[in-house]
């Protein structure tokens, strides 16, 4: 959790994208490659496929800032989304911590004024990339990961029961208090 805090502008976003990435993490707390796997909702997501979309977003944001270098934009997005069988639990975990450590840095050091292409997105009508400030992707992002991590939540609570408070505070190493006890698996 982001506290309340008196920060500017840039640090304020940067820890929410933080605090979004840390419980998308945690979300995979405990599993196994297998139960990582499992979409137990209707939809197709898993926790591990979310592993993978949100890495697949960190790359595109430092290859172009947010612009898809892909000929086939939806079909790479689509497919962000389903790990393949080369790409394990502990495989996907390693490359979002790799990959995360680059986003971060560009997070806190990037130009917020900075102009850069976003896009194509045809699934939402958009065929060509548009400018926008790193700013906007910035908050795209605090957007697009917290939907995430909602997504994983409901899916971790579904796999064995476990919340995003509970694996955080396991993560984290939290004593429990009157509110939240670390997970135990």
């Amino acid at each position: 959790m982001y506290l309340p805090q008196i920060d500017d502008e840039r640090t304020t976003l940067c820890n929410y994208l933080d605090v979004q990435l840390d419980a998308i993490r945690a979300s995979a707390y405990g599993l196994d490659d297998e139960q990582a796997r499992r979409t137990p909702l209707r939809s197709a997501l898993s926790i591990s496929g979310i592993v993978k979309h949100i890495v697949y977003c960190m790359k595109q944001s430092l290859s172009g800032a947010g612009h898809h270098e892909h000929d086939q934009p939806f079909e790479a997005f689509a497919a962000s989304f389903t790990p393949t069988p080369e790409e394990t639990l502990d495989v996907l975990l390693g490359v979002f911590d790799d990959v995360r450590a680059q986003y971060t840095q560009m997070c806190r050091e990037g130009d917020v004024e900075a102009e850069l292409p976003v896009g194509p997105m045809p699934w939402f009508g958009m065929d060509e990339a548009r400018p926008a400030k790193l700013r906007y992707l910035y908050v795209h992002h605090v957007e697009e990961f917290a939907r995430h991590a909602g997504h994983a939540d409901i899916i971790r609570e579904e796999l064995d029961g476990a919340t995003a408070g509970e694996l955080l505070a396991a993560v984290e190493g939290w004593p429990a208090n009157d509110y939240i006890t670390p997970w135990r698996s």
